[in-house]
């Protein structure tokens, strides 16, 4: 059937298709190839969906860049609310961007008409079909666009006043489409797609056989009688019937089995051939032929960098060149931060080195796995002694405390004990003072431990004047005075 349809559509007369079949589609296997009818195969439906709706999740972020060469982020600019929220009024922004990298994925080209305002912001993207723009060249090498609704009408669009996403393009101007250039890989998967479906509408059977008869039929117009009427009674709803032969006649089926054509072969090759199309992993479109425990995760990966990056990267650059004005200095992006988040032990090991090594407060951590921030998690540790800044400070300060301490400030005394406690207790006054001179605060627990004083002696400490100094040296005699009195 395959191969008439083909000839059919080959044959150029009156009553042939050939002059009413869209030019290109046909595949050399006589399959039709268009971007909508490829759908049909269940591995390029997969691969598309996989494409669109991972692009679609992806939350869209904005930044301005600071001075200091981080990034602030922007959540109330229109470009923001465009692309994040809503880009039209009849479109939310995850089914938008799902339907506009389908587009891409099937078509090589996405197109939106931009709707702006009186102060140069968008307010709307109007998606068009990609079947219903054509880009006409200007004399000037500027071009215009055509597009043409529902209805048959037709209106110009200047450049300016067009989105155009495109593909890989080899003008610069039109992306390529990727469905036409693969027709005829395309077209084997389909027709072993619609051989399978006959095959099992024949119960199964391979369709065909012939009739030995020992003698001869008396004219051409019986044995077409007979024939027909062979067809009648063991085709449609009498498929299956017992037949009944005479005149010695007996049946041959056209026995060739599905291995000798290598079906289920071909059915497989087709779809690595379609995931190679569309740079798509083979298991996240149902085939785990090649899949193993121990690469699955890397091939989810090497998806994320090769093929979902591209993808974003074109985004973000049409973005920023066309949608954004001129001096704006924001920074369009697409998050994968979860599609790489991993597994809890990945996560856990993420975070904990983020943390340990300074890189990464702990709110940080805490925010990205969907955790409210608490008080006093904002500092960044440091790796130095896996403390924050102010136990940085104190270690710092217990290295210089194990200096020699001023003799002055020890009891004349030759007892070893009180030598090392009158040392200890003049390092710690020495530390506190220091840090208390830094940031003037200062808790009686942390002094009735340092001192080895009652908290209440520690408590009416921190009351007298001489607490309120701002003197470091000032400060560390009454601590010395403090510790040693008690």
């Amino acid at each position: 059937m395959i191969f008439s349809a083909f000839f059919k559509a080959e044959d150029k007369s009156p009553w042939g298709d050939f002059w009413f079949e869209p030019t290109g589609s046909r595949s050399l296997s006589g399959a039709r190839i268009t971007a909508d009818n490829a759908l049909r195969l269940s591995a390029v439906y997969a691969c598309v969906r996989v494409l669109s709706e991972t692009f679609a999740m992806l939350p869209f972020v904005l930044y301005r860049k600071t001075g200091n060469g981080g990034k602030e982020l922007v959540t109330d600019h229109w470009l923001y609310r465009l692309l994040a929220v809503r880009p039209n009024e009849f479109q939310n922004a995850f089914e938008w961007r799902e339907m506009m990298q389908a587009h891409l994925a099937m078509r090589g080209n996405a197109y939106n008409q931009i709707i702006a305002n009186y102060r140069g912001e968008i307010t709307a993207l109007i998606p068009f079909h990609p079947d219903s723009v054509r880009i006409e060249m200007m004399p000037t090498n500027n071009y215009r666009y055509h597009v043409t609704d529902r209805f048959g009408k037709t209106q110009i669009l200047a450049r300016g006043d067009m989105w155009h996403l495109r593909g890989i393009s080899l003008d610069g101007i039109i992306g390529l489409n990727p469905i036409q250039l693969a027709r005829d890989n395309l077209g084997v998967g389909m027709s072993a797609q619609e051989y399978a479906a006959r095959f099992y509408a024949n119960d199964a059977k391979p369709s065909g056989g012939w009739i030995e008869f020992p003698g001869n039929f008396k004219d051409a117009a019986t044995k077409k009688s007979f024939k027909d009427s062979w067809q009648e009674t063991q085709s449609g709803i009498n498929r299956g019937k017992l037949a009944v032969l005479e005149h010695g006649m007996k049946y041959h089926a056209a026995e060739i089995s599905n291995d000798d054509a290598q079906f289920l072969e071909t059915r497989q090759f087709q779809i690595a051939e379609i995931a190679r199309i569309f740079r798509v992993p083979p298991h996240l479109i149902g085939d785990l032929s090649r899949a193993t425990n121990n690469n699955i995760e890397q091939q989810s990966r090497d998806f994320v960098q090769n093929t979902m990056t591209p993808w974003a990267e074109r985004w973000e650059a049409s973005i920023e060149a066309d949608l954004l004005l001129d001096g704006e200095d924001l920074e369009a992006e697409f998050d994968f931060a979860n599609l790489l988040r991993g597994d809890t032990s990945a996560r856990s090991n993420y975070y904990s080195s983020g943390v340990q090594n300074g890189w990464l407060t702990r709110n940080e951590a805490r925010i990205a796995e969907n955790l409210n921030p608490l008080e006093g998690l904002d500092e960044p540790l440091r790796p130095l002694n896996l403390g924050d800044n102010a136990a940085l400070e104190d270690a710092e300060d217990d290295a210089e405390a194990s200096e020699p301490a001023n003799p002055l400030d020890q009891d004349e005394t030759d007892d070893p004990a009180a030598l090392r406690m009158n040392s200890l207790i003049a390092g710690n006054a020495a530390r506190l003072a220091r840090r208390m001179a830094k940031s003037g605060d200062l808790s009686a627990s942390l002094i009735a431990e340092s001192l080895a004083v009652p908290l209440a002696a520690a408590e009416a400490w921190l009351t007298s004047p001489v607490a309120a100094s701002r003197s470091e040296s000032d400060l560390a005699t009454a601590l010395l005075t403090l510790g040693k009195a008690t």
